[in-house]
């Protein structure tokens, strides 16, 4: 278990205006997609690549393209989807898989609603979408069904994560070859389990039902 911050200037630049109350759903949107692309920059660094030989208009030469089999792409329902156009922006060839889950706000326990994954993920690299990482029982509900699935590799791409989510990930996790990419670690949790200082709910401000 890895944790990687990614502290680019345009990244801190862009979750600060994310973060903003007065930031309308649309421009939420919009960042939120800028973030999750530079993020994938650099959580996808390390993808397999194999030679291609090519002709350029000048002479042929040796390149290089992307190692199958195709990455897999999973954001969690519902915040997750608002970060894959930014995903498949910038790794279009990859396939895309979706887990519906949800934190019951009673009992904070993690409910699976919704899959719809390819049956055999054996050899393959699997990035997952939740734009925040709270109490990390998502997270840790998700790799495990992933693993369970034969995923090679798992990938956790964030725009916030709590130091309380990042310690049970690396708790339950700890033994697992999987890496985590956020754009800050804030404070903590509140009471409600929502991270301090936050944005919110990125899942009702992605939609606009905060507004």
């Amino acid at each position: 278990m890895r944790t990687h911050v990614v502290d680019h200037p345009l990244i801190i630049h862009k979750l600060t205006q994310l973060r903003r109350v007065e930031t309308p759903s649309n421009v939420f949107r919009d960042l939120t997609g800028e973030l999750v692309s530079l993020l994938a920059y650099e959580a996808s660094s390390s993808m397999p690549v194999e030679p291609v030989e090519i002709q350029t208009p000048v002479t042929e030469m040796t390149g290089s393209q992307l190692a199958g089999p195709k990455p897999l792409v999973v954001p969690i329902l519902r915040a997750g989807l608002g970060m894959l156009d930014g995903m498949t922006a910038m790794i279009p060839t990859a396939e895309v898989g979706f887990l519906g889950m949800a934190r019951d706000e009673e009992t904070l326990n993690i409910v699976t609603y919704a899959e719809r994954l390819p049956e055999d993920l054996t050899g393959r690299q699997v990035f997952v979408l939740d734009p925040m990482l709270a109490t990390g029982g998502t997270l840790v509900e998700a790799i495990r069904f992933l693993e369970r699935a034969g995923a090679a590799r798992i990938t956790c791409i964030t725009l916030l994560a709590a130091p309380e989510g990042i310690k049970r990930l690396e708790e339950e996790l700890g033994d697992l070859d999987v890496e985590l990419y956020t754009a800050a670690i804030d404070e903590k949790l509140n009471e409600k389990a929502y991270i301090v200082p936050g944005l919110g709910d990125a899942g009702d401000r992605l939609y606009g039902l905060a507004e």
